[in-house]
């Protein structure tokens, strides 16, 4: 299997070295950048298969990267940040990145959110028995082109939040728990935050809002989230 390349924006040049020598261990190909511009060069050039990317950098901030790179692919982004709050992990998922990992991080927990996407997008290349097409209330989920679309219009999902839209129409009038959500979404086996979920849940409903839908992903109290199949 070829190795997977994964480029890694920092200004913090020994954040990057340290990354850097943990993932190359790990049988990942590595190239570091100190500044949003390079990167972005880079990746026109040579697409990797994944970015790690800082929010503060110079030449162009992490946001605005991976805002920029969302229209032309839907690769996987982390996004690192001493930027704790609220708000901003919900302005970099918002924005398309796959997770938001807070600085200071150990590089085994960089390694596993990286790995846990990697299996995701492997898992799905896997999953031919799915259905091609969900119709679901005004929303065609088509699985092979990995788009959702209201009257031929794609809505606009990145990849981790069409998976779980796509699982929930699967599952369709059945309660799914926000644990088993980022089991079989995520691929975290273990307990952590659920704001995840809840996150991309609050993203996906506004983009089926913003594109005239009538589906409803109902919030199930204490518990998950449900789609129903008749209103």
């Amino acid at each position: 299997m070829d190795k997977k390349l994964i480029y890694i924006a920092d200004d913090e040049i020994n954040i990057c070295n340290i990354i850097k020598s943990f993932l190359v261990k790990e049988g990942f190909e590595v190239e570091t950048f100190n500044d949003g511009r390079s990167i972005f060069e880079a990746f026109n050039n040579r697409p990797a298969d994944m970015l790690v990317i800082d929010v503060m950098m110079p030449e162009i901030d992490g946001f605005s990267l991976c805002s920029s790179i969302r229209k032309k692919s839907s690769v996987p982004i982390i996004i690192v940040s001493a930027k704790d709050t609220e708000p901003d992990k919900i302005a970099g998922l918002t924005l398309g990145s796959d997770d938001y990992l807070t600085k200071p991080f150990s590089p085994m927990e960089l390694i596993a959110r990286i790995k846990s996407i990697f299996r995701r997008i492997e898992l799905d290349k896997t999953r031919t028995e799915y259905n091609q097409v969900i119709n679901i209330s005004d929303i065609s989920i088509n699985y092979h082109i990995k788009q959702a679309q209201f009257g031929n219009k794609n809505i606009g999902l990145t990849g981790m939040e069409f998976s779980l839209l796509y699982y929930l129409a699967v599952n369709k009038n059945r309660a799914i728990s926000r644990s088993e959500l980022l089991d079989k979404i995520w691929g975290f086996e273990n307990d952590v935050e659920t704001r995840a979920t809840d996150d991309m849940i609050k993203r996906i409903r506004k983009k089926l809002l913003d594109a005239g839908s009538l589906l409803k992903i109902a919030t199930v109290w204490g518990f998950g989230f449900k789609i129903q199949d008749k209103e």
